[in-house]
């Protein structure tokens, strides 16, 4: 009997993954894609925009939406004709300063390419209408190590001078946080 129930939870543990796989499969095909926004307006340039300085305030929030921390950030661009140069200095509320220098290659009209320092491999970028897409994989100190993290990161542009961002997080393909950014050129 104990052999028989032991094969009983197995079998519900496998199917609970199973049913997991398949629902995760199936929002993913409805997600929002770049192209969403091909005919939208005001077009966002990525390299125009963050060109400059820019200044940006967000806030970082758990998976159960709890804030955590805030942020501002200080971001200043230079772009050659082919490649952005974007200097980040965020002053996190703990007191933690934390830079970032990104090198972002503009590969077509639509597609982007990014390193950084702590970014695991290269970031892709999607560019349509009024959104950028970028996903990368950042490296995030937590308690003395540092944690693999996937990030699926948006930028809208709202006007000539505001862009708001929202990142999800993930880890193993679960959310474990969410960023929302408001970007103010000067």
């Amino acid at each position: 009997m104990e052999i028989f129930m032991r094969h009983i939870k197995i079998i519900k543990s496998i199917s609970l993954i199973i049913s997991l796989f398949l629902i995760t499969s199936c929002s993913n095909n409805s997600a929002m894609k770049p192209e969403d926004f091909k005919n939208k307006e005001p077009r966002l340039i990525i390299e125009e925009y963050l060109s400059g300085n820019v200044k940006a305030w967000g806030v970082l929030q758990n998976r159960s939406g709890k804030v955590t921390r805030q942020f501002s950030a200080d971001l200043n661009g230079t772009w050659d004709g082919k490649q952005l140069i974007l200097k980040e200095k965020f002053n996190w509320d703990d007191g933690e300063v934390q830079d970032r220098e990104w090198t972002i290659n503009k590969i077509d009209e639509h597609n982007y390419e990014g390193t950084a320092g702590d970014v695991v491999g290269k970031a892709i970028g999607y560019s349509y209408g009024p959104a950028f897409k970028f996903e990368y994989v950042l490296l995030v100190p937590v308690k003395g190590k540092e944690l693999k993290i996937t990030f699926d990161d948006w930028i809208f542009k709202q006007d000539d001078r505001v862009a708001i961002n929202r990142a999800t997080m993930t880890k193993f393909g679960f959310k474990v946080a969410e960023l929302t950014v408001v970007f103010v050129k000067d």
